[in-house]
């Protein structure tokens, strides 16, 4: 199932758009409750405005929380961007850690962000465990186990170490894509013939092609076709 994952979405990446470690962890807790289309859409003139931490730990709150409100939440976003910025020029002279323990201290900062953070911002592989990811990695049996704590370190003893960047980005592209919550494209899945949940969804190609989303959705199908 990894192989037609990588087979599959060969350029999977973080699909939040960053140029430094500060920006991607603002993006990635800003993520919160919304989609990455529409953090994209607000960082561009975040970012111009609020440079460096110290930029953030110094923000007028309701400036802030004006940049914000479009990600929904914006008032405990902007909370946790401010302590975020407090935090890192307090503890960590205004630079963005590199190691677990110390991302997990931030405020508004759990595992699942901490991960994003090491695996695209530093090549410290990590597995992230969002929603999609949780999802995908039951229907697909690889464990029944819902703390999300509990699942990283489950697929952690299934997939050698190197690769748990990309495998993270990849289930969460066919989650995005493919295997949806409610409706998945089962008979048009890459996966299909592996899948101990064939079925949840349309098991008809041309049924379930139309559900299947993405620029990638050509090659997608195309994959789907062959096996």
């Amino acid at each position: 199932m990894k192989r037609c994952l990588d087979d599959e979405f060969p350029d999977a990446h973080c699909e939040l758009d960053f140029t430094t470690p500060l920006e991607l962890l603002v993006a990635v807790v800003l993520s919160a409750q919304t989609t990455d289309v529409r953090v994209n859409q607000v960082t561009p003139a975040l970012f111009a405005r609020y440079r460096t931490a110290a930029d953030y730990a110094g923000a007028d709150r309701a400036e802030l929380e004006e940049y914000l409100r479009p990600t929904g939440f914006f008032r405990a976003k902007a909370n946790s961007v401010l302590g975020l910025g407090a935090a890192l020029v307090e503890r960590y002279d205004g630079e963005v850690p590199g190691k677990l323990k110390d991302l997990v201290t931030l405020p508004g900062v759990g595992r699942k962000t901490a991960n994003v953070v090491l695996g695209d911002a530093f090549g410290v592989p990590g597995i992230t465990v969002d929603t999609h990811f949780g999802r995908l990695v039951r229907r697909w049996g690889w464990t029944e186990e819902e703390d999300p704590v509990k699942v990283e370190h489950a697929v952690g003893e299934l997939i050698p170490r190197k690769e748990w960047t990309l495998l993270s980005h990849r289930t969460i592209f066919h989650g995005r894509r493919v295997c949806h919550a409610r409706k998945p494209a089962c008979g048009a899945c890459p996966l299909a013939k592996m899948c101990p949940s064939y079925g949840t969804g349309p098991t008809g190609f041309e049924e379930a092609a139309k559900l299947v989303k993405g620029e990638e959705r050509d090659h997608i199908l195309e994959l789907a076709a062959r096996r």
